[in-house]
């Protein structure tokens, strides 16, 4: 069996995603279950276009509960915490980019939203600041070529 990565999930996103499973699992379901019922009604399924959609709607429905399902399965909860010695998952980074501050939260990738300040432990960036401390210097490669960081501050 292969190893999974860990998803790393804030404790709102965790619960996010139960709740978008489970009423994948109850509403979603009972709909699709629906259209499938109504479909069927109609006859031939061999030629029945309401049928075959209903089926790729269902198709779609499980494949998107078993990714959220496996989410949940590997994911661990990042722990906050104030004012860490190092940048970890769920710490928040202040760094210097020539003369402009900029803060980041380090988070998982399921919740990564770079224009929002939240970085993924898995980008560039964010696997450059995991373990340093404050004081420490760190070189991004971008597509523009090298960018330096200088950590001024880990909350």
């Amino acid at each position: 069996m292969a190893t999974q990565n860990k998803n790393y999930l804030s404790k709102e996103r965790r619960d996010e995603i139960t709740a978008e499973v489970a009423k994948l699992k109850t509403a979603g379901r009972k709909d699709v279950a629906e259209r499938l019922k109504q479909a069927k009604d109609l006859g031939d399924l061999s030629e029945n276009s309401e049928y075959q959609e209903a089926r790729e709607e269902q198709s779609r429905l499980e494949v998107r509960i078993n990714e959220l399902e496996d989410i949940l399965r590997t994911s661990e909860i990042i722990k906050k915490e104030v004012g860490g010695v190092s940048v970890r998952i769920g710490s928040v980074v202040k760094v210097k980019k020539g003369s402009t501050i900029i803060s980041y939260t380090i988070v998982g990738s399921n919740e990564a939203k770079p224009l929002n300040g939240l970085v993924s432990n898995e980008s560039p960036i964010g696997r450059a600041l995991l373990g340093k401390k404050a004081g420490d210097a760190v070189n991004v490669s971008a597509p523009s070529g090298i960018i330096k960081y200088e950590i001024i501050e880990i909350g």
